[in-house]
């Protein structure tokens, strides 16, 4: 089980693209840059859903934003942030997915032009069906979306399960039921401790990948049950990993 942004697909050009899109269809009188500033990218680990990243567009138009001061106390400063521009994660959210929508539907090479998939990732995912190996993707992105840039890769997972499922301990909660053999492999340590908390989830694999977008020291020290995953690692074989 993949998790899709920061582990197959590196999406920081459209996470911006989208993200400023539909900010500035919600507050149009907002001055937001068409290049990603550098503190998009620094927020990027902590940015759990789509919503999020329209949220943290606008908070870049504020000459007053402090990074630093986000970064250190992100949930604090979400909930700030709802409350200062008067809006909710749905409203966040929808904008964030009519904009991919339009998008698809408009220029749909334009769209599939701002992601890239990590070098030998492809490669590999096509390997796993060779060691009898299904492979399935679980995200919070829209998985419509996600199977939009799958499909146009040629790669077919078993399933792709985006956030209208529900979050990823619940998703992985009921495919535990059917498959206890279940190895999830995320860019997100929070997300993985999560899952390690999350009772009636200690049989499922938890994999942290060195690339994509983590934040310093996310691989340090990491809690008993998850383990770290470089890329020379997810080349071999799988009885070959940790």
């Amino acid at each position: 089980m993949f998790d899709f942004d920061g582990v197959l697909v590196d999406g920081m050009a459209e996470y911006w693209w989208s993200a400023r899109h539909a900010a500035l269809n919600l507050l149009p009188e907002l001055a937001l840059p068409e290049a990603a500033p550098a503190a998009f990218a620094r927020l990027r680990p902590l940015i759990h859903k789509g919503w999020e990243m329209v949220l943290m567009a606008a908070e870049l138009s504020r000459a007053d934003f402090d990074p630093a001061g986000t970064c250190a106390a992100y949930p604090a400063a979400l909930r700030a942030a709802l409350g200062r521009w008067q809006l909710t994660p749905e409203q966040l959210q929808e904008a964030l997915e009519a904009v991919r929508r339009r998008a698809i539907a408009d220029d749909l090479p334009g769209w599939l032009a701002l992601h890239r998939f990590y070098p030998g990732v492809p490669e590999r995912l096509r390997r796993l069906r060779q060691e009898g190996g299904d492979w399935s993707v679980l995200t919070t992105k829209g998985g419509a979306f996600a199977a939009q840039l799958l499909a146009a890769a040629d790669l077919q997972p078993r399933h792709v399960h985006g956030h209208e499922q529900g979050s990823k301990p619940e998703v992985l909660e009921r495919l535990l039921e059917g498959d206890p053999e279940l190895w999830f492999i995320e860019d997100r340590r929070p997300t993985l401790e999560q899952v390690r908390a999350t009772p009636g989830l200690e049989p499922v694999r938890c994999y942290l990948v060195s690339w994509g977008y983590l934040a310093t020291g996310d691989g340090d020290q990491l809690p008993p049950g998850i383990q770290n995953l470089d890329p020379e690692t997810f080349q071999r074989p799988l009885a070959h990993w940790p």
